[in-house]
């Protein structure tokens, strides 16, 4: 196959530290508090377009050394195993962190970054909790210490006595986790059960020692009024916000999570408080009595057994950004005159693995992390249960709209695991030696889009249809403005939307060339296993670069494919648009 490579540009040149020298974030005044306490003004101020204060790194001075629908695109070797030689089309070099990493400011909280740990003990490298004062409002987490007395014993007291029960004796069961968690969720006594958990304290006798780690969660629980002092705002639709928090704070809400503490959040109907959330608490769970349920809490409870060993548990930070576009800065997709930026095709490996340093694509569900707490069990819960630490986003994150994205940077990475839905299985323990930037985060971010889900595969092929998945990949791949493209790591990413969301992998893969064209990023593409398509992919890029086709052209090729296939015998979009080039002067 003839290759067509692409010259890749030298960064981290003193042409691209010129062009960084912007406005950074602004700085932290005196008090922590007179920047990220006013939260009650933040969604108005952040409404529709970018953040006025994003965060932002400093001038690179130096590089840093250190019932959900979800969908099914790939399948999984065995951990470990990488991309094999010959598995790979297309040579361009993509740019990875942490080398093309561009220093950071000092973390600090602004109107649009809350940061839950104190930054100006940070600097002297202490990690504590930032004290502030808790509200009980729509626009922030509602957290169970601070659920409105109305009864002679308060629900968190109730929570606490449960949880106390369960750090008594070393012979705890499942029927008395049930019977704690049911103490201060009575409406739900009859109609939750614990099968699964039940099956799971059974049948991994072997490799845990389920009422020790039982013992130690609880404690960890009950360590939240110490461990959050600060309100959590939620990251809510038309908003760009960003909440740093500490692996250990995570760590102590999903504690809360698994035994069903958070208020308010049990109901999920319609025209309920938290209908347009994921659900959090892990009651679910529970319940669904499969292999796959159990593979989960295998998965789960390794996360819980290793973050509450003084010797094991992660020290580091996580931010969670919600990041929004206004509609005018929707591209003119017709209009666009960028080209095809470079392409490295894998027919085999994972964008986790072989995707590492680089934006990470999680095939996402709008409502994060799809079904992970329920039956789900395809690339983005597989992703959460490899990395727990992305369950803690369903608390505060609201559905995505099209012009959203979630960004998540700094998550750890517990476990290894095999295979794919019903061949799903955790295989060990991982040990994460990923280093880490200026903020204590790893260099792992991982961007959530949500593809559309196209009962009928044919819808995709409308105008309406291509510009709404191009808007979502260009959100998620879009970089801030104020980085020059020389720090910007390419994208990691594969057949998004084309498993049970029934997207066609040519045009999704065209839709994000497209994309990342726009936002001068470079791809790496993950067929997983598909060599032929690998192949396909492969030729079309090279045939598109050699014609250097601009992203309007192709936007008009498409939008001729949607007509023509109205009208005539469908005949697959890459052969369409490799005649239509190969007959004219494009």
């Amino acid at each position: 196959m003839k290759k067509f490579i692409i010259g890749y540009l030298a960064f981290c040149t003193n042409h691209g530290q010129a062009r960084c020298q912007s406005k950074m974030a602004s700085k932290n005044d005196s008090s922590q508090v007179s920047s990220c306490l006013n939260h009650s003004d933040q969604a108005k101020d952040s409404r529709a377009g970018l953040s006025q204060e994003p965060i932002r790194p400093s001038p690179p001075n130096q590089r840093h050394d250190e019932g959900f629908r979800t969908e099914a695109t790939d399948s999984r070797q065995k951990p470990g195993d990488k991309a094999q030689p010959g598995g790979t089309w297309g040579e361009a070099k993509l740019k990875k962190e942490p080398e093309c990493h561009m220093q950071l400011d000092k973390l600090c909280p602004n109107r649009n970054h809350t940061v839950l740990i104190d930054t100006n003990k940070f600097l002297h490298d202490r990690i504590v909790p930032y004290r502030g004062q808790h509200v009980w409002d729509s626009k922030h987490v509602k957290l169970p210490p601070h659920y409105p007395g109305n009864s002679k014993e308060s629900r968190w007291a109730a929570t606490q006595r449960a949880l106390h029960g369960l750090m008594r004796h070393r012979g705890v069961s499942v029927g008395d986790v049930e019977g704690a968690i049911k103490t201060y969720n009575q409406a739900h006594n009859k109609d939750w059960n614990f099968d699964a958990l039940r099956m799971y304290a059974h049948e991994s006798k072997h490799e845990t020692d389920f009422s020790k780690v039982i013992f130690k969660m609880a404690n960890l629980a009950l360590r939240l009024p110490e461990l959050i002092q600060h309100p959590i705002p939620l990251l809510r639709q038309n908003c760009n916000l960003a909440i740093t928090l500490s692996q250990e704070q995570i760590s102590c809400l999903l504690a809360n999570a698994f035994f069903c503490t958070f208020p308010h959040r049990n109901a999920s109907h319609h025209g309920s408080e938290y209908s347009n959330f994921p659900t959090i608490n892990f009651s679910r769970l529970f319940a669904e009595n499969s292999p796959r349920t159990f593979q989960k809490l295998r998965a789960l409870f390794h996360y819980f057994n290793t973050v509450t060993e003084d010797g094991t548990k992660p020290n580091g930070l996580v931010t969670f950004e919600r990041i929004c576009i206004s509609s005018s800065e929707y591209p003119e997709w017709n209009k666009r005159t960028e080209n095809l930026t470079n392409l490295c095709v894998y027919d085999n490996g994972f964008i986790e693995k072989e995707g590492k340093g680089m934006l990470q694509v999680d095939f996402a569900a709008d409502l994060i992390g799809g079904g992970v707490l329920g039956r789900g069990l395809v690339q983005e819960e597989i992703r959460f249960l490899q990395c727990p630490e992305l369950i803690v986003a369903r608390l505060f994150t609201e559905r995505l709209s099209d012009n959203e994205c979630l960004k998540i940077t700094g998550v750890q990475t517990y476990s290894n695991t095999l295979g794919y839905s019903d061949s799903f299985v955790w295989h060990s323990p991982h040990t994460d030696n990923t280093k880490r930037d200026e903020w204590k985060r790893r260099y792992c971010q991982i961007v959530a889009i949500d593809a559309t889900n196209f009962k009928d595969s044919k819808l995709q092929f409308t105008e309406t249809s291509i510009k709404r998945e191009l808007l979502k990949a260009y959100v998620g791949f879009r970089n801030d403005p104020n980085i020059p493209i020389e720090y910007t790591p390419a994208i990691a990413t594969g057949n998004w939307g084309c498993g049970a969301f029934k997207g066609d992998p040519m045009l999704k893969a065209l839709i994000q060339m497209m994309a990342a064209a726009v936002a001068q990023r470079d791809l790496a593409y993950f067929t997983f296993n598909n060599k032929k398509q690998a192949e396909e992919l492969q030729r079309m890029h090279e045939l598109l670069k050699i014609h250097k086709m601009t992203v309007g052209k192709l936007y008009n090729l498409l939008q001729d494919y949607c007509e023509f296939s109205h009208h005539h015998k469908v005949k697959n979009v890459f052969k369409y648009i490799s005649e239509k080039i190969n007959s004219s002067n494009l």
